[in-house]
């Protein structure tokens, strides 16, 4: 291996070790003494109950472990939104389960935890899965109240889909393992099937203090709303469960006796290896994010048995597009080609760029892959569209509308990996989070923004300047090379991958290495979601 190799390895490594570290503190939630609370209760933490529910030594994936990192530090932070989210399996049945952490301020519902819980409905919704509630929630949380209770995609919202994904046939379970109070008491009530644990669960929608200042009525909280209550007299749940284990235990009695799905049909056969190293990775990737570097012996890191059919070599060349499998599966893959390359005219095109006969060559891919039915995985590392006279002249905004209009119309299922770069309408038409990607991930490399914080800081320096010489002010060297780093460090904070995955732009940041296991999964996820549209790329201009 050459040197540039090796330096590459120890700055992705690094990356990855950071990532790592940054996922251990957020698993903490509110941290081991409010563990151990949970514990003195007789309940499990949010993440044990997953574990305990999930079947033994199966892959999962965590979507939004990073939601709401550094957003509310005012009010002592949120760590993972205040809930976690994971996709696994429960008696060979996949599924997605919504645990609320009751180890952050209650399990009470931030401005995030509303958005995380409406993305982990979106994925049931779209690929059909069961969505299993892990219920201990003290409510919204009043001092942000206006920022999650009236709007479309808030609080209520949640609810809406419950009765929605109910008529779509898609199997919602809820387990009330601690507080679920005021509107939060729908979400378990409108599943399919609800249970509560005896002595640590209730449901009302105004506890005891409330209900004496409305009413006047004394009534403690048991009575009010536990599980003797809402399964003997009021008939709200349908089991009582003594412990955490026993809910869940029942919960799994219940799945595995539900019936087959209807498949959307994906081809996959036997999976295999890569037969290139997937750690050769680390020193491929460029340190630095403006270098260049081949995508296609990314690809073949990625691919089984390093296999990558690829469509149109010659033509387009700043997007590779071709066949591949991921684990077994048929997939097309559409991913910038970050080297430079030469036309057939003899011309040089920029890496991680799309030019016109690559956003061309892109489009008839996608469209390809819609009438084969085969998924799509889009890799990420893109600076944008080409821009100048040339490029306008020859139709770039034309041939780009295409490749959106491609993307924002393919019925198949799309899968978004954030490898480097994605800048501007780069984003858009390699199917960033606005086009409804079933899943959306970045590497620790990635960086997410309209361009990058070295442009950015050049752009905003030159208004800045600007702005000053009308009030009269001149500007030294000094003052510039300052204002241009203040500049640039707050740009660079907002495009780093961590900025992304506190809002919920990408639904992890991942190691390189898992990127299989989260397509795989994936597909496997679509799969149980019958494709029941055409592709229509409706009026377009040719």
């Amino acid at each position: 291996m050459d040197l540039k190799f090796n330096k590459n390895e120890d700055h992705n490594k690094l990356l990855l070790s950071d990532l790592k570290r940054k996922l251990g503190k957020v698993k903490l939630g509110g941290g081991k003494a409010r563990i151990e609370k949970q514990h003195a209760l007789g309940k499990m933490s949010a993440r044990e109950r997953i574990d305990y529910l999930l079947d033994e030594g199966t892959d999962r994936i965590e979507i939004g472990a990073f939601a709401g990192e550094g957003m509310y530090g005012e009010h002592g932070g949120c760590p993972s939104g205040g809930v976690v989210i994971t996709i696994g399996y429960v008696k060979g049945r996949q599924c997605i389960v919504v645990a609320n952490d009751a180890t952050v301020k209650a399990g009470a519902w931030f401005p995030i935890t509303g958005k995380k819980n409406l993305r982990a409905q979106e994925i049931a919704i779209e690929n059909r899965l069961p969505i299993i509630y892990l219920v201990d929630s003290a409510g919204v949380y009043l001092p942000l109240q206006d920022e999650i209770f009236p709007d479309k995609e808030h609080f209520g919202r949640i609810f809406r889909n419950n009765a929605v994904m109910s008529s779509m046939g898609i199997t919602q379970i809820a387990a009330v393992m601690g507080s679920c109070v005021a509107g939060g008491a729908y979400l378990p009530i409108m599943s399919d099937e609800a249970l509560i644990v005896d002595k640590t669960g209730s449901i009302f929608l105004a506890g005891s203090y409330l209900v004496k200042a409305a009413i006047g009525e004394n009534v403690d909280n048991e009575t009010l709303g536990g599980a003797t209550t809402h399964c003997e007299i009021s008939g709200v749940t349908d089991y009582k469960a003594k412990d955490d284990a026993t809910a869940l235990d029942t919960i799994k009695n219940i799945l595995d006796k539900m019936g087959d799905f209807d498949k959307a049909g994906f081809n996959r056969t036997k999976p295999a290896k890569p037969k290139e190293n997937p750690e050769d990775i680390y020193g491929i990737l460029p340190a630095s994010r403006t270098d260049q570097y081949d995508m296609l012996e990314i690809i073949k890191r990625l691919v089984d048995n390093s296999e990558f059919e690829e469509y149109k070599e010659g033509y387009g060349k700043t997007i590779l597009t071709g066949y591949a499998r991921i684990d077994g599966w048929a997939v097309g893959i559409v991913a910038n080609q970050r080297k430079v390359v030469k036309t057939k005219k003899g011309e040089m095109q920029f890496g991680g760029v799309i030019y016109s006969d690559s956003a061309d060559k892109a489009t008839r891919f996608i469209a390809n892959c819609n009438q084969k039915k085969i998924p799509l995985v889009f890799l990420q590392d893109v600076t944008g569209f080409m821009v100048g006279s040339k490029s306008e002249h020859g139709g770039i905004i034309k041939d780009g509308a295409k490749m959106v209009n491609a993307v924002s119309n393919s019925v198949v299922p799309k899968f978004t990996v954030v490898v480097g770069n994605s800048y501007g309408a780069g984003n858009y038409a390699m199917c960033g989070k606005a086009y409804d990607p079933r899943l959306i991930v970045a590497w620790p490399s990635a960086e997410l923004a309209v361009m990058s914080g070295n442009s950015a800081a050049k752009v905003l320096l030159q208004i800045e300047k600007a702005s000053l010489k009308k009030k009269g002010e001149t500007i030294t060297e000094k003052k510039e090379a300052e204002l241009f780093n203040k500049i640039k460090d707050r740009y660079d904070n907002q495009v780093s991958p961590y900025y992304a995955a506190a809002r919920l732009w990408t639904d992890a940041i991942i190691d390189p290495l898992d990127t299989r296991k989260w397509i795989s999964m994936g597909i496997e996820a679509a799969n149980h979601a019958p494709i029941t549209k055409d592709f229509n790329m409706g009026v377009i201009q040719v």
